[in-house]
């Protein structure tokens, strides 16, 4: 199967377990830290347990990792957090996702080495 069209159905995948996260999470920005950090976490252990050519790379690491994660919602949460007066939110909201997000790569990475 081609690139595209695996970086396509895993998309899809990812967009829609987006999507289920946010129904489930409550508050404005709980469901954008979740799919950071659990994205984050799968990439982390994709990029060290399989080559970065091969199709489940492209399906998952690119389709649904990146249909999953939202950092473009991450960026205007703290934004519109940041404009509301609520300076203290904001950067709480901006180091837990930059931090969270890169710990849990760290760990996906440490799992996929440790299991595989």
């Amino acid at each position: 199967m081609n690139a595209p069209l695996l970086v396509g159905a895993g998309g899809v995948l990812g967009a829609v377990a987006r999507y289920a996260v946010g129904r489930r999470l409550p508050g404005r920005t709980a469901d954008t830290f979740a799919v950071n950090v659990l994205g984050s976490l799968a990439l982390g252990a994709l990029t060290v347990g399989v080559p970065a050519n091969a199709p489940v790379s492209a399906a998952f690491g690119v389709g649904f990792c990146g249909a999953f994660t939202t950092f473009s919602s991450f960026a205007v949460e703290t934004v519109t957090l940041y404009e509301e007066g609520r300076r203290r939110a904001a950067v709480r909201n901006a180091v837990l996702n930059l931090v969270g997000a890169l710990i849990a790569v760290g760990i996906g990475g440490w799992l996929a080495s440790a299991l595989g």
